[in-house]
């Protein structure tokens, strides 16, 4: 079973640790990223998801196993509900996880969504394109802005 559930601020080092997988399944993308002197990846800020009531980090979890997290802003002055960051471990992907997540994501934020791959993510686009499809259904709007895709809908 698939659980998606705040991080908690005393969890903050834990969220770090997983987003060094994230980032490193990204560097395979992005050729600008490096590892810092001390051997890891530049950490995010993550400050702002324990004190801006419009930013949400989640832990994805199957079973007890932590296999992914998502970060998520929330709509904020009219603008639309986005994911910062989505990830699941590779060993999980393809298994339809990542999939029931999102849903989840969205469930919990009903309303505009926008979603947005840069443009040599391949994976990232057929995963988010297909299941906002089906959230959708069909009824979304993508548009190519020459750095990204954006992917915009209603949950």
């Amino acid at each position: 079973m698939i659980t998606v559930r705040e991080v908690r601020s005393e969890e903050v080092n834990k969220l770090h640790n997983i987003i060094q997988f994230y980032i490193y399944e990204f560097s395979k993308i992005v050729s600008e990223i490096k590892l810092e002197n001390n051997g890891a990846f530049k950490p995010f800020e993550l400050e702002a998801y324990w004190t801006d009531d419009h930013l949400h980090a989640f832990f994805i979890k199957l079973e007890d196993e932590l296999i992914g997290f998502a970060l998520v802003e929330s709509a904020n002055n009219g603008d639309p509900n986005t994911i910062q960051e989505y990830f699941i471990m590779a060993k999980y992907m393809g298994k339809g996880y990542g999939r029931e997540a999102a849903k989840k994501l969205f469930n919990m934020f009903p309303g505009e969504w926008e979603v947005t791959q840069i443009e040599n993510n391949q994976p990232a686009r057929a995963f988010w394109r297909g299941l906002i499809d089906e959230v959708a259904e069909g009824d979304f709007v993508e548009q190519f802005n020459g750095r990204q895709y954006i992917q915009r809908f209603k949950a």
